[in-house]
């Protein structure tokens, strides 16, 4: 009797979300969290090759504190990490910023390193479709035997929204962010590439295609990988807004799904944003 009574006092409040919370833009999910310590760990379909992301630090980095985001990349058959970039960073309340870079590039045999005196958008934390930014570098490329000044540009832009299947999970929402990079340096070198990052809300990178068309999906991550799904029942629906909306205004972990510290009418957007399809 008690359940009937509260969930009719609560009916009200649900379908004001329902009705409601789609027109809330993806603007209110964070796409990358970058809190030191995150790891995601992606391979492609034959299980050839791994790309591991992690965030560590803090460290200092042109006298600015930064954390460092490391991607590896790693061969299965033979446990050899091929390469290594580093992109380090500090994160504002819209944007990661991107303060510097060290890439290895094994088709050079060498590393291209990169400073930003003026921070560049790394990625905003927010998505919409059709967004845009622009990464412009004056690069240094070392190869060893040559060491010669380049230049990089990567106009970015989020050309879509898809729901993944990874072995790690569905992840509703994904933001599809094309990456085209041209770069030159010393008059021999010119590259042009294209590649794809898929992020999900909350959750960050799930997918990747790089310029050879090699698609690499999130196989496992240490954050939860469907924050949504607040009572563990395996699907996001109704009843999890049910367990959010009875905890409203506290501080239940478990229902404050937005981790700002109160359960409030955000969490049950979160909520109706990502319902199972």
């Amino acid at each position: 009797m008690k359940t009937k009574i509260f969930l009719h006092r609560l009916k009200p409040l649900l379908v004001l979300v329902l009705a409601h919370g789609f027109a809330f833009t993806a603007a209110a999910q964070n796409y990358y969290p970058a809190d030191v310590g995150n790891t995601w760990v992606l391979e492609n379909a034959d299980a050839e090759e791994r790309r591991t992301y992690s965030l560590e630090g803090p460290e200092t980095y042109k006298g600015t504190e930064v954390i460092t985001l490391k991607i590896e990349i790693q061969e299965l058959d033979t446990g050899d990490i091929v390469d290594t970039d580093k992109y380090f960073l500090t994160v504002g309340n819209e944007a990661i910023k991107l303060h510097g870079t060290f890439l290895e590039e094994a088709a050079i045999g060498g590393t291209v390193t990169a400073d930003f005196p003026t921070p560049a958008t790394f990625f905003p934390l927010h998505l919409e479709l059709g967004d845009k930014w622009q990464i412009v570098a004056d690069a240094e490329v070392d190869a060893g035997f040559l060491k010669v000044g380049g230049k990089s540009t990567t106009n970015l832009e989020v050309v879509g929204f898809e729901t993944l299947e990874t072995p790690a999970g569905t992840f509703q929402n994904c933001a599809k962010v094309e990456l085209a990079l041209t770069f030159s340096a010393g008059g021999f070198i010119n590259v042009e590439s294209t590649t794809y990052q898929w992020l999900a809300p909350d959750i960050g990178p799930v997918q990747y295609e790089n310029s050879d068309k090699l698609l690499f999906k999130l196989v496992s991550t240490n954050l939860p990988t469907n924050p949504y799904d607040v009572n563990a029942d395996g699907v996001v629906n109704i009843l999890d807004l049910v367990f959010v909306a009875s905890r409203f205004g506290g501080s239940d972990p478990e229902a404050d799904v937005n981790d700002d510290g109160i359960v409030n009418i955000l969490d049950l957007v979160r909520i109706a944003q990502n319902f199972s399809n």
